[in-house]
């Protein structure tokens, strides 16, 4: 893959406003950030006034808009003039919803990067024609989690119409948990599900368990399944018999660990120093293809991932409306091509 221009061939919008909903949060701020550096005039807004005006302090030209999920009418003055809104305030489970709902009100596009499979699964089959009727795109799990998964698994299907599995591994040299993800986890009770023949299944308990050999520095990896929002949008788009998700085990037992600190920037973008790494493995027959990714920081990787997919939409280069998929909206490929190599290190081969 070789690198491409942030929106090459794409038209500039008049209206550069983007709505950052938890702007104030740990991802929320690499949002604001990416959207400054790509000439966005981000709105900032969340349901904490104080951190709010926090946040304020340190970009005295944006404008501040408290909007609560309780509250419609808030989070409508909070996309007010508005081309999109990016929701970082999860868990999303809880703020989906009211979110999206307030987006086809204002008929502004949204994106979000939860995790969660069910706050997904519940955008898909709650607000598919709501948002085709709007005429604007609703792109759920847009993050390391989820988008990234998809846009890997897509571009090593490679146009193939079907496969017969499709593995994901992640590895995470550490993983220090933001206070958003442990509440997350608190909130989030529902059944994990995987693919199995074709159709979306629970996971099996206790959960598989397998080794995975990654490139180097990775390399042979003890990992545990664990599905997230990957499973849902992959399933909504590409033709699969099995789809199963893993990941490695050190970085789990920090994430269980109550006393593991929250993650510490390490450099002058804010971000921490944990690597990863993550391979989609699609098999057909007898071939397998894979695609990988490596970086830096899964939450300081999802703003450049968001943030490009709100653009690709915002400039017409999405391929759908209403409900959306990374993998399914865009040319996975170019997509993953744009982002390196600042943001990931890419490979895409047949095994």
């Amino acid at each position: 893959m070789t690198a491409a221009a942030h929106g090459a061939g794409a038209p500039v919008t008049a209206n550069r406003a983007v709505t950052v909903f938890g702007a104030y949060g740990h991802t929320g701020r690499f949002v604001v950030a990416e959207l400054l550096r790509r000439g966005w005039t981000p709105i900032l807004s969340g349901r904490d006034p104080d951190k709010l005006a926090a946040l304020g302090a340190e970009h005295p030209t944006l404008e501040l808009r408290i909007a609560s999920i309780d509250d419609a009418a808030s989070l409508d003055r909070a996309l007010d003039g508005a081309v999109a809104v990016i929701n970082c305030a999860g868990p999303f489970l809880d703020t989906a919803t009211p979110v999206i709902e307030a987006a086809l009100r204002a008929r502004v596009h949204y994106l979000d990067p939860a995790a969660e499979q069910r706050a997904v699964l519940d955008v898909f089959e709650q607000q598919t024609q709501a948002a085709r009727n709007a005429g604007v795109a609703v792109l759920p799990g847009m993050a390391f989690y989820g988008g990234l998964a998809d846009l890997l698994a897509t571009a090593a299907m490679d146009g193939w119409p079907q496969a017969d599995a499709i593995d994901i591994g992640v590895a995470l040299d550490s993983w220090h948990p933001t206070a958003g993800t442990r509440l997350t986890g608190q909130r989030n009770h529902y059944r994990r599900l995987v693919v199995s023949d074709g159709k979306l299944e629970p996971l099996a308990d206790p959960a598989p368990t397998r080794d995975w050999t990654f490139p180097a520095p990775f390399d042979t990896q003890p990992m545990v399944a664990l599905p997230l929002s990957e499973t849902i949008t992959i399933s909504r788009h590409l033709r699969v018999r099995e789809l199963h998700s893993y990941m490695n085990l050190a970085p789990l037992q920090e994430l269980r660990n109550p006393d593991t600190p929250a993650p510490v920037a390490s450099d002058a973008q804010g971000r921490s120093a944990q690597r990863f790494m993550m391979e989609a493995v699609v098999r057909n027959g007898t071939e397998l293809r894979s695609a990988v990714a490596s970086g830096r920081d899964i939450y300081a990787v999802t703003a450049p991932l968001i943030v490009e997919a709100m653009e690709r939409i915002v400039a017409g280069r999405a391929h759908l409306s209403g409900v959306i998929t990374a993998g399914a909206a865009f040319d996975a490929r170019d997509f993953l091509a744009t982002l390196a190599p600042e943001h990931l290190q890419l490979e895409c081969v047949d095994v």
